[in-house]
């Protein structure tokens, strides 16, 4: 019995050795950074995640390119604008793959926008930005649907009677229409149970993807499929919003008009149609999951700007009234503000992007993966490898902004009080794989800022000299409804 227990000593001894020997020739091959354990990587290591906290220690430690292991898999983080731009542009064909992300693949099963294949990655994002350009994406037709939604928006708060009241499911319910009227062809009403779930399910899906937890299912994801734990419920209302989707298909089928396309599923039916008979490898379930990653991005990331903007401009009540004069000198009070305003409101427009900039926030980046061995500050980085470029780092680089810690719309003007753009701006991402959406959600964030300041003035409960708008932030998405805000109507 004693032999029998040595010997399987020796063996657990043996394959610890083994893998402490491959981990160590592993980690000589790539940056630096913190020593990893044996399973489990950086993963349980305090000051190393989450990243939108630690990369500034981390950073300063390592530099601006270092390797994080997410158990047993290598992560290659890029900090700082001169990383980031070294990487998604000037090398953006070698920095331009995607990996397989767990999370994305149990759900997708690898069909739709977020896939490894860049061929069909490549056939999905050129179709589907031509299609959003047709639907207006950036044009009138499109300013005036977000503009009917946010006289939406300003109905629904007026309710609130300048009271204390929790913003945040009215804004999730505004920006979630606007990609609703392109994708489907129809808005929801706020009160419409069955939206505000499908609202929920989509914040706990993102919440779920950038928290701990969701780091540790994509580092193990064989592992956690056996266990416990809140991804089962996560996968369990993913396949709610999909069935939905697919039951929209359908019906669109019943409907489908080939000369009149009312939407976004009209036209991929058209083009699934148009080719059933050519050996395409796009499919139906291509179009349901492709609208999956448009409903997600198009009502998560509006959305949180623009709470984490009122916030912002109610703790900075002299900025919010320099908008408002603004808005009242250009629009006035009789018409909505439109996006012919925009070129004219250099102030409001310098405000916007600020926000943008400054958005700690706790997403971290969809990660990417080398397509080949490349040169990047001096490493060289192996073909194959996880590399996440951290846009905050970029927002918050010294050697690229002003005040980086201080909120300042002046980060956005010249001397002259003209708009400028920042190199150092990167909010939708850069390179080829940047985001889709972005003139589509600048143009949101532009007509309902605008169109929710012409008719409110936003306070916080508290003082606004001693609130903290990140932990005010967090706390809004992260516990549900949090009463943190009023509106109080502008007497116009």
């Amino acid at each position: 019995m004693e032999l029998v227990t040595g010997a399987g000593v020796l063996l657990v001894l043996f394959v610890l050795t083994i893998m402490s020997f491959k981990l160590y020739k592993a980690r000589g091959r790539l940056p630096p950074g913190p020593t990893p354990w044996i399973f489990l990587g950086n993963l349980l290591q305090k000051d190393t995640l989450p990243l939108h906290e630690t990369f500034p220690k981390l950073t300063e430690k390592y530099g601006p390119v270092f390797t994080l292991w997410l158990g047993p898999k290598p992560m290659v983080v890029l900090c700082g604008y001169d990383a980031v731009k070294d990487a998604l542009v000037d090398h953006g064909e070698e920095f331009g793959g995607r990996p397989s992300i767990p999370i994305f693949e149990k759900v997708s099963k690898g069909y739709g926008l977020i896939n490894p294949d860049d061929t069909k990655w490549k056939e999905l994002r050129r179709f589907t930005l031509s299609t959003l350009r047709n639907f207006g994406m950036g044009k009138k037709p499109m300013a005036e649907r977000i503009q009917e939604e946010a006289r939406c928006l300003v109905e629904a708060m007026t309710t609130s009677q300048g009271q204390a009241f929790d913003a945040m499911p009215d804004i999730t319910a505004a920006a979630s229409n606007v990609i609703c009227s392109v994708v489907f062809g129809n808005r929801f009403s706020y009160e419409d149970p069955h939206f505000t779930e499908l609202l929920r399910i989509i914040t706990d899906f993102v919440g779920f993807f950038v928290c701990v937890s969701g780091v540790v299912y994509n580092a193990i994801p064989r592992i956690m499929n056996f266990l416990p734990g809140p991804h089962n419920k996560l996968f369990s209302d993913s396949a709610k919003i999909c069935t939905f989707i697919r039951e929209k298909v359908e019906s669109h089928k019943l409907s489908l008009d080939p000369q009149n396309p009312d939407d976004f599923i009209d036209c991929f039916l058209l083009r699934l149609n148009k080719e059933q008979n050519s050996a395409q490898k796009i499919c139906t379930e291509d179009l349901v999951m492709t609208v999956l990653t448009l409903f997600i991005a198009g009502t998560e990331t509006t959305s949180t700007n623009l709470m984490y903007g009122l916030l912002l401009l109610a703790r900075f009540p002299h900025i919010q009234a320099k908008v408002q004069q603004e808005i009242d000198e250009v629009v006035g009070v009789n018409r909505s503000p439109g996006m012919e305003d925009r070129v004219r409101m250099n102030y409001t427009n310098a405000v916007i992007h600020e926000i943008q900039r400054y958005q700690r926030g706790s997403s971290e980046t969809f990660p990417h993966v080398t397509t080949q061995d490349v040169d990047l500050m001096g490493y060289t980085i192996p073909q194959g490898t996880l590399v996440v470029p951290l846009f905050l780092s970029v927002h918050f680089d010294p050697a690229h902004w002003e005040a980086p810690e201080k909120f300042d719309p002046g980060h956005f003007l010249d001397e002259e009080g003209e708009f400028r753009k920042r190199d150092a701006f990167v909010p939708f991402s850069a390179g080829k794989r940047s985001c889709p959406g972005e003139a589509l959600a600048q143009m949101e964030l532009f007509l309902f800022f605008c169109t929710l300041l012409q008719n409110f003035t936003f306070q916080v409960v508290a003082n606004p000299e001693e609130v903290d708008i990140d932990a005010m932030f967090l706390n809004c998405r992260e516990k549900g409804k949090h009463r943190q805000l009023r509106a109080i109507r502008r007497k116009i």
